[in-house]
């Protein structure tokens, strides 16, 4: 296995105190070449884990210290799109309505059917490459947002809200001729060839429920 290979390899964290269970989970996981790393708690976790390759969270609710829940909510206030499968030693309908609702993968309820936990594993591991991916995209069409110049930003968004040439030029004072080569610039810059693709693009570097003005 190459360094890349490695790194590729994604990772399941578990954090149960249960020590019988934590090997039990490792011993499933490696019949499947999944890497677990095993930890007691979430501070240990904290402490310990390695997120920078693809990776999931299979959490206790029941922990000593921080839940599993409130390490759910911690995760979320901080940005860190971790994909959570919870496993439970009770059938608490309530507090597994509350994990799916805050973006759990699933709730499984102990003793855990292998094969369900190794699907709900995997399912968590898409989401996360997934995401990864789309983080990277995002991260670079802003990288070529910020190498734009405030003018060509700003004749950007213009664009991106219909605005035509004459309305650009008359709000900046300048030429339509240089509207079109700020327009042109843009374009370029962002690696587009057409208008709907810049829409796009803004639609992509926009946070959800705000207008497109970047």
């Amino acid at each position: 296995m190459t360094v890349q290979d490695e790194r590729d390899r994604p990772i399941v964290a578990v954090i149960d105190d249960d020590k019988d269970v934590r090997d039990a989970l490792f011993d499933l996981l490696q019949t499947v070449e999944l890497r677990a790393e095993l930890f007691a708690s979430v501070r240990e976790f904290l402490n310990r884990a390695d997120l920078s390759r693809p990776a999931c969270l299979v959490l206790d609710v029941r922990l000593p210290g921080r839940s599993g829940l409130d390490f759910q909510q911690d995760l979320i206030k901080e940005g860190v799109k971790l994909p959570i499968v919870f496993i439970s030693g009770h059938a608490d309908v309530p507090v597994s309505v509350k994990a799916m609702k805050a973006g759990a993968v699933e709730f499984l309820t102990k003793p855990v059917r292998p094969q369900e936990l190794l699907d709900a594993i995997q399912l968590a591991i898409a989401r996360d490459r997934s995401q990864r991916e789309s983080d990277r995209i995002i991260a670079e069409l802003r990288e070529r947002f910020n190498a734009l110049t405030a003018r060509e930003r700003d004749v950007m968004v213009r664009v991106v809200l219909g605005y035509p040439n004459k309305r650009i030029a008359a709000e900046f004072g300048i030429s339509e001729g240089t509207v079109k080569l700020h327009r042109g610039q843009v374009m370029r810059k962002m690696h587009v060839q057409s208008v709907a693709e810049l829409v796009r693009i803004a639609d992509n570097l926009t946070p959800p429920g705000q207008a497109s003005h970047l």
